[in-house]
Protein backbone atom coordinates (compact mmCIF):
# COMPACT_ATOMS: atom_id res chain seq x y z
CA UNK A 1 0.00 0.00 0.00
CA UNK A 2 1.13 3.63 -0.56
CA UNK A 3 1.95 5.92 1.73
CA UNK A 4 0.10 9.12 2.15
CA UNK A 5 2.00 11.70 2.10
CA UNK A 6 1.08 14.46 4.83
CA UNK A 7 -1.29 17.42 3.99
CA UNK A 8 -0.52 20.75 4.56
CA UNK A 9 -3.19 23.36 4.89
CA UNK A 10 -2.59 26.71 4.34
CA UNK A 11 -5.32 29.51 4.81
CA UNK A 12 -4.73 32.87 3.60
CA UNK A 13 -7.42 35.82 3.35
CA UNK A 14 -5.89 36.70 -0.59
CA UNK A 15 -4.59 34.20 -3.01
CA UNK A 16 -2.78 37.36 -3.92
CA UNK A 17 -1.02 37.85 -0.41
CA UNK A 18 -0.38 33.90 -0.38
CA UNK A 19 1.70 34.15 -4.03
CA UNK A 20 3.58 37.30 -2.98
CA UNK A 21 4.28 36.33 0.34
CA UNK A 22 3.94 32.27 1.47
CA UNK A 23 5.07 30.72 -1.41
CA UNK A 24 8.33 29.80 -0.73
CA UNK A 25 7.62 28.55 2.65
CA UNK A 26 4.65 26.25 0.70
CA UNK A 27 7.34 25.09 -1.83
CA UNK A 28 9.67 24.28 0.87
CA UNK A 29 6.78 22.31 2.72
CA UNK A 30 5.66 20.69 -1.26
CA UNK A 31 10.10 19.59 -1.94
CA UNK A 32 10.14 18.03 1.52
CA UNK A 33 6.86 15.66 0.66
CA UNK A 34 4.20 17.16 2.09
CA UNK A 35 0.70 17.79 -0.11
CA UNK A 36 0.45 21.27 -0.14
CA UNK A 37 -3.80 22.79 -0.20
CA UNK A 38 -4.28 26.45 0.09
CA UNK A 39 -7.88 27.95 1.36
CA UNK A 40 -8.20 31.06 0.13
CA UNK A 41 -10.15 33.88 -1.45
CA UNK A 42 -9.59 32.99 -4.98
CA UNK A 43 -9.62 36.37 -7.24
CA UNK A 44 -6.62 35.96 -10.37
CA UNK A 45 -4.09 33.82 -8.45
CA UNK A 46 -5.50 30.13 -9.17
CA UNK A 47 -3.58 29.75 -12.34
CA UNK A 48 -0.11 30.74 -10.62
CA UNK A 49 -1.36 28.72 -7.38
CA UNK A 50 -2.27 25.42 -9.29
CA UNK A 51 0.97 26.06 -11.44
CA UNK A 52 2.96 24.74 -8.34
CA UNK A 53 1.17 21.90 -7.79
CA UNK A 54 -1.11 23.05 -4.62
CA UNK A 55 -4.79 22.15 -4.49
CA UNK A 56 -6.82 24.99 -4.50
CA UNK A 57 -10.02 26.09 -2.17
CA UNK A 58 -12.07 28.86 -2.80
CA UNK A 59 -13.13 30.54 0.78
CA UNK A 60 -15.18 33.40 0.99
CA UNK A 61 -13.24 35.61 3.00
CA UNK A 62 -14.39 39.05 3.87
CA UNK A 63 -11.25 42.11 5.13
CA UNK A 64 -12.15 45.31 6.75
CA UNK A 65 -15.53 44.49 7.86
CA UNK A 66 -16.80 43.10 11.21
CA UNK A 67 -19.79 41.04 10.58
CA UNK A 68 -21.36 38.30 12.23
CA UNK A 69 -23.02 36.46 9.00
CA UNK A 70 -19.95 36.39 7.31
CA UNK A 71 -17.48 35.34 9.86
CA UNK A 72 -19.85 32.45 10.64
CA UNK A 73 -19.79 31.37 6.95
CA UNK A 74 -15.83 31.60 6.45
CA UNK A 75 -15.57 29.39 9.73
CA UNK A 76 -18.38 27.12 8.66
CA UNK A 77 -16.32 26.55 4.75
CA UNK A 78 -13.16 26.42 6.61
CA UNK A 79 -14.86 23.30 9.15
CA UNK A 80 -16.38 21.77 6.23
CA UNK A 81 -12.77 21.58 4.17
CA UNK A 82 -11.30 20.30 7.44
CA UNK A 83 -13.49 17.38 7.61
CA UNK A 84 -13.12 16.98 3.85
CA UNK A 85 -9.44 16.77 3.68
CA UNK A 86 -8.07 15.93 6.74
CA UNK A 87 -4.78 18.23 6.94
CA UNK A 88 -2.08 16.62 9.03
CA UNK A 89 -0.83 20.44 9.71
CA UNK A 90 -3.45 23.68 9.25
CA UNK A 91 -0.95 27.06 8.85
CA UNK A 92 -3.02 30.03 9.57
CA UNK A 93 -1.75 33.77 8.53
CA UNK A 94 -2.15 37.18 9.62
CA UNK A 95 -4.82 37.80 12.92
CA UNK A 96 -8.23 37.12 11.07
CA UNK A 97 -7.20 34.12 9.47
CA UNK A 98 -5.96 33.08 13.21
CA UNK A 99 -9.00 33.77 14.56
CA UNK A 100 -11.48 32.48 11.93
CA UNK A 101 -9.31 29.35 11.12
CA UNK A 102 -8.61 28.43 14.90
CA UNK A 103 -12.17 28.54 15.89
CA UNK A 104 -12.98 27.15 12.68
CA UNK A 105 -10.40 24.04 13.91
CA UNK A 106 -12.05 23.46 17.60
CA UNK A 107 -12.38 19.79 18.36
CA UNK A 108 -10.22 18.56 15.98
CA UNK A 109 -6.98 16.98 16.89
CA UNK A 110 -4.85 19.22 13.64
CA UNK A 111 -1.75 20.74 14.76
CA UNK A 112 -1.89 24.37 13.92
CA UNK A 113 1.01 27.20 13.28
CA UNK A 114 -0.90 30.68 13.55
CA UNK A 115 1.23 32.72 12.22
CA UNK A 116 1.38 36.57 12.56
CA UNK A 117 2.74 39.08 9.80
CA UNK A 118 2.97 41.86 12.74
CA UNK A 119 0.26 44.33 14.00
CA UNK A 120 -2.03 45.53 11.98
CA UNK A 121 -4.83 48.03 12.70
CA UNK A 122 -6.65 46.57 15.48
CA UNK A 123 -3.14 46.66 17.80
CA UNK A 124 -2.01 49.90 16.36
CA UNK A 125 -4.98 52.57 15.56
CA UNK A 126 -6.63 54.33 18.26
CA UNK A 127 -10.22 54.41 16.92
CA UNK A 128 -13.17 53.94 18.90
CA UNK A 129 -13.46 50.73 16.81
CA UNK A 130 -9.86 49.29 17.25
CA UNK A 131 -10.41 49.88 21.12
CA UNK A 132 -13.71 48.24 21.15
CA UNK A 133 -11.72 45.01 19.35
CA UNK A 134 -8.85 44.97 20.91
CA UNK A 135 -9.64 43.58 24.01
CA UNK A 136 -11.87 40.93 22.61
CA UNK A 137 -9.09 39.71 20.23
CA UNK A 138 -6.57 39.48 22.94
CA UNK A 139 -9.01 37.40 24.90
CA UNK A 140 -9.44 35.09 21.97
CA UNK A 141 -5.97 34.89 21.06
CA UNK A 142 -4.96 33.85 24.65
CA UNK A 143 -7.65 30.93 24.11
CA UNK A 144 -6.74 29.89 20.78
CA UNK A 145 -2.76 30.06 20.56
CA UNK A 146 -2.42 28.14 23.96
CA UNK A 147 -4.03 25.10 22.89
CA UNK A 148 -2.44 21.95 22.64
CA UNK A 149 -0.16 21.34 19.72
CA UNK A 150 -0.27 24.81 18.83
CA UNK A 151 2.61 27.09 17.42
CA UNK A 152 2.50 30.73 17.05
CA UNK A 153 5.06 31.72 14.43
CA UNK A 154 6.65 35.31 14.22
CA UNK A 155 8.89 37.32 12.07
CA UNK A 156 10.77 39.18 14.65
CA UNK A 157 11.63 38.83 18.59
CA UNK A 158 9.62 42.26 19.09
CA UNK A 159 6.74 40.59 17.83
CA UNK A 160 7.30 37.28 20.53
CA UNK A 161 7.61 39.83 23.13
CA UNK A 162 4.37 41.63 22.38
CA UNK A 163 2.72 38.54 22.35
CA UNK A 164 4.10 37.40 26.10
CA UNK A 165 2.84 40.62 27.24
CA UNK A 166 -0.74 39.96 26.28
CA UNK A 167 -0.28 36.59 27.80
CA UNK A 168 0.18 33.75 25.26
CA UNK A 169 3.27 31.19 26.85
CA UNK A 170 6.94 31.93 25.58
CA UNK A 171 6.75 28.43 25.11
CA UNK A 172 4.13 28.47 22.15
CA UNK A 173 6.02 30.95 20.50
CA UNK A 174 8.57 30.40 17.85
CA UNK A 175 10.51 33.17 15.46
CA UNK A 176 11.07 32.55 11.92
CA UNK A 177 12.18 35.68 10.24
CA UNK A 178 10.15 35.86 7.17
CA UNK A 179 8.77 33.40 4.38
CA UNK A 180 12.31 33.62 2.60
CA UNK A 181 13.58 35.55 -0.32
CA UNK A 182 14.24 33.68 -3.84
CA UNK A 183 17.72 35.00 -4.52
CA UNK A 184 17.57 33.20 -7.77
CA UNK A 185 14.83 35.97 -9.12
CA UNK A 186 16.53 38.78 -6.98
CA UNK A 187 19.59 39.69 -7.46
CA UNK A 188 22.28 42.15 -7.27
CA UNK A 189 21.76 44.83 -9.89
CA UNK A 190 23.70 47.33 -11.63
CA UNK A 191 21.94 51.14 -10.75
CA UNK A 192 19.84 52.72 -13.42
CA UNK A 193 21.11 56.06 -15.14
CA UNK A 194 19.66 59.48 -14.20
CA UNK A 195 18.03 61.21 -11.12
CA UNK A 196 17.77 59.31 -7.56
CA UNK A 197 15.23 57.19 -7.62
CA UNK A 198 13.62 56.16 -4.10
CA UNK A 199 10.63 53.04 -4.63
CA UNK A 200 8.29 52.52 -1.88
CA UNK A 201 6.22 48.82 -2.37
CA UNK A 202 3.57 47.99 -0.46
CA UNK A 203 -0.45 48.92 0.44
CA UNK A 204 -1.19 52.34 0.28
CA UNK A 205 -1.52 53.03 4.31
CA UNK A 206 -1.00 55.70 6.44
CA UNK A 207 0.70 52.50 8.42
CA UNK A 208 2.76 52.01 5.91
CA UNK A 209 4.14 55.81 6.00
CA UNK A 210 3.50 56.45 2.34
CA UNK A 211 1.79 59.86 3.62
CA UNK A 212 5.27 61.05 5.68
CA UNK A 213 7.58 59.22 2.58
CA UNK A 214 5.62 61.67 -0.48
CA UNK A 215 6.08 64.44 2.32
CA UNK A 216 9.85 64.10 2.61
CA UNK A 217 10.71 63.75 -1.03
CA UNK A 218 8.51 67.18 -2.09
CA UNK A 219 10.21 68.87 1.24
CA UNK A 220 13.70 68.10 -0.82
CA UNK A 221 12.58 68.60 -4.09
CA UNK A 222 11.56 72.10 -2.89
CA UNK A 223 15.14 72.74 -1.70
CA UNK A 224 16.55 71.77 -4.85
CA UNK A 225 17.66 68.38 -4.38
CA UNK A 226 16.07 67.12 -7.10
CA UNK A 227 14.71 63.21 -6.32
CA UNK A 228 11.95 60.71 -8.34
CA UNK A 229 9.63 58.39 -6.12
CA UNK A 230 8.52 55.01 -7.56
CA UNK A 231 5.45 53.67 -5.79
CA UNK A 232 4.44 50.57 -6.31
CA UNK A 233 0.76 49.25 -4.59
CA UNK A 234 -2.51 49.88 -4.35
CA UNK A 235 -4.79 51.59 -1.90
CA UNK A 236 -6.62 48.93 0.18
CA UNK A 237 -10.10 49.78 0.57
CA UNK A 238 -10.95 47.03 3.06
CA UNK A 239 -8.33 48.67 5.72
CA UNK A 240 -9.26 52.14 7.34
CA UNK A 241 -5.85 53.12 7.25
CA UNK A 242 -5.82 52.89 3.33
CA UNK A 243 -4.83 56.39 1.52
CA UNK A 244 -7.78 57.25 -0.79
CA UNK A 245 -7.89 57.08 -4.40
CA UNK A 246 -8.07 61.34 -5.15
CA UNK A 247 -4.89 61.64 -2.74
CA UNK A 248 -2.71 59.43 -4.70
CA UNK A 249 -3.95 61.02 -8.00
CA UNK A 250 -3.15 64.06 -6.39
CA UNK A 251 0.45 62.79 -5.67
CA UNK A 252 0.56 61.81 -9.57
CA UNK A 253 0.25 64.82 -10.71
CA UNK A 254 3.43 65.66 -8.83
CA UNK A 255 6.06 65.45 -11.67
CA UNK A 256 8.56 63.80 -9.56
CA UNK A 257 6.36 61.09 -8.30
CA UNK A 258 5.46 58.17 -10.53
CA UNK A 259 2.30 55.42 -9.76
CA UNK A 260 3.35 52.06 -11.11
CA UNK A 261 0.07 50.35 -9.59
CA UNK A 262 0.03 46.60 -8.34
CA UNK A 263 3.06 44.99 -9.80
CA UNK A 264 3.64 41.06 -10.45
CA UNK A 265 7.26 41.40 -10.85
CA UNK A 266 8.84 43.54 -8.11
CA UNK A 267 11.96 42.93 -9.49
CA UNK A 268 11.38 45.11 -12.51
CA UNK A 269 11.00 47.90 -9.58
CA UNK A 270 14.43 48.12 -8.20
CA UNK A 271 15.93 47.95 -11.49
CA UNK A 272 13.85 51.38 -11.64
CA UNK A 273 15.69 52.32 -8.00
CA UNK A 274 18.78 53.51 -6.24
CA UNK A 275 17.08 53.27 -3.12
CA UNK A 276 14.15 51.14 -1.38
CA UNK A 277 12.04 53.17 1.48
CA UNK A 278 9.86 52.25 3.97
CA UNK A 279 8.69 54.08 6.39
CA UNK A 280 6.25 52.11 8.41
CA UNK A 281 4.86 52.12 11.85
CA UNK A 282 5.32 48.57 12.55
CA UNK A 283 5.78 45.50 10.64
CA UNK A 284 6.23 41.59 11.17
CA UNK A 285 9.10 41.62 8.61
CA UNK A 286 8.95 43.02 5.62
CA UNK A 287 9.17 40.97 2.22
CA UNK A 288 9.44 44.55 0.35
CA UNK A 289 12.92 45.81 2.02
CA UNK A 290 14.32 41.46 1.80
CA UNK A 291 13.89 41.92 -1.70
CA UNK A 292 14.99 44.92 -2.20
CA UNK A 293 18.30 43.96 0.08
CA UNK A 294 18.58 40.97 -2.48
CA UNK A 295 19.45 42.72 -5.09
CA UNK A 296 21.79 45.13 -3.77
CA UNK A 297 20.00 48.42 -2.93
CA UNK A 298 20.40 50.40 0.20
CA UNK A 299 17.25 50.54 2.71
CA UNK A 300 16.00 53.22 4.73
CA UNK A 301 13.48 52.11 7.23
CA UNK A 302 11.64 53.55 10.80
CA UNK A 303 13.14 52.48 13.68
CA UNK A 304 10.32 50.24 14.16
CA UNK A 305 10.05 46.41 15.01
CA UNK A 306 10.12 44.27 11.85
CA UNK A 307 11.96 46.98 9.58
CA UNK A 308 15.07 46.78 12.67
CA UNK A 309 15.59 43.11 11.61
CA UNK A 310 16.52 44.32 7.68
CA UNK A 311 17.65 47.78 8.41
CA UNK A 312 20.87 47.59 10.05
CA UNK A 313 21.91 51.39 11.11
CA UNK A 314 25.44 51.80 9.21
CA UNK A 315 25.69 48.42 6.98
CA UNK A 316 23.02 47.69 5.23
CA UNK A 317 20.92 51.81 5.43
CA UNK A 318 19.53 54.23 7.55
CA UNK A 319 16.57 53.98 10.45
CA UNK A 320 14.22 57.10 11.11
CA UNK A 321 11.96 57.69 13.57
CA UNK A 322 7.98 57.26 12.30
CA UNK A 323 6.19 59.95 11.17
CA UNK A 324 9.00 62.43 10.86
CA UNK A 325 9.58 64.04 7.11
CA UNK A 326 12.48 66.00 7.91
CA UNK A 327 14.49 62.98 8.84
CA UNK A 328 13.36 60.89 6.10
CA UNK A 329 14.48 63.66 4.26
CA UNK A 330 17.44 64.27 5.63
CA UNK A 331 18.31 60.70 5.09
CA UNK A 332 17.46 59.93 1.88
CA UNK A 333 19.90 62.85 0.88
CA UNK A 334 22.58 61.30 2.63
CA UNK A 335 22.18 58.33 0.27
CA UNK A 336 20.80 60.31 -2.97
CA UNK A 337 24.30 62.27 -2.78
CA UNK A 338 26.98 59.63 -2.24
CA UNK A 339 26.96 57.00 -4.80
CA UNK A 340 29.25 55.36 -3.00
CA UNK A 341 27.27 55.12 0.33
CA UNK A 342 24.65 53.81 -1.93
CA UNK A 343 27.31 50.72 -3.12
CA UNK A 344 28.68 49.69 -0.18
CA UNK A 345 25.08 49.58 1.99
CA UNK A 346 23.65 47.69 -0.67
CA UNK A 347 26.56 45.47 -0.90
CA UNK A 348 26.23 44.38 2.63
CA UNK A 349 22.02 44.02 2.34
CA UNK A 350 22.26 41.22 -0.35
CA UNK A 351 24.75 39.25 1.55
CA UNK A 352 22.15 39.58 4.59
CA UNK A 353 19.41 38.94 2.36
CA UNK A 354 21.41 35.85 0.81
CA UNK A 355 22.78 34.44 4.48
CA UNK A 356 19.72 34.86 6.65
CA UNK A 357 16.30 35.70 4.34
CA UNK A 358 16.82 33.31 1.08
CA UNK A 359 14.23 30.81 0.63
CA UNK A 360 16.22 28.01 1.33
CA UNK A 361 17.36 29.00 4.73
CA UNK A 362 13.68 30.05 6.14
CA UNK A 363 12.27 26.57 4.21
CA UNK A 364 14.56 24.46 6.21
CA UNK A 365 13.34 26.38 9.34
CA UNK A 366 9.17 25.98 8.49
CA UNK A 367 9.67 22.72 7.32
CA UNK A 368 11.61 21.58 10.75
CA UNK A 369 8.86 23.24 12.68
CA UNK A 370 5.98 21.26 10.95
CA UNK A 371 8.14 17.87 11.90
CA UNK A 372 8.09 19.07 15.73
CA UNK A 373 4.07 19.88 15.42
CA UNK A 374 3.96 16.66 13.59
CA UNK A 375 6.08 14.73 15.98
CA UNK A 376 5.07 16.39 18.97
CA UNK A 377 4.78 19.90 20.29
CA UNK A 378 8.26 21.10 20.50
CA UNK A 379 8.33 24.51 19.07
Amino acid sequence: MQDVPPRLLYVVSEDWYFLAHRLPMARAARDAGYEVHVATRVVDGAPAIEAEGFKLHPIPFRRGRVALFSALNTMFTLRRLHHDIAPTIAHHVALQVIVLGSLASLGRLTPVVNAFTGFGFIFTSETMKARLLRPVIVVLLRLLCMRKKTVVLVENPDDRDALVSLGIASDHITVIPGSGVDIRRFQPMAEPAGTPTIAFVGRLLEDKGIRTLVTAIRLLNSRAHTVDLLIAGDVDPANPASISASELTDWTRDPNVRWAGHVKDIAEIWAQAHIAVLPSRREGLPMALVEAAACGRPLIATDVPGCREVVRPGETGLLVPFNEPTSLANAIRQLADSPSLRQRYGAAASRLAVEKFSARAIGDQIVQLYKHLVGGFSP
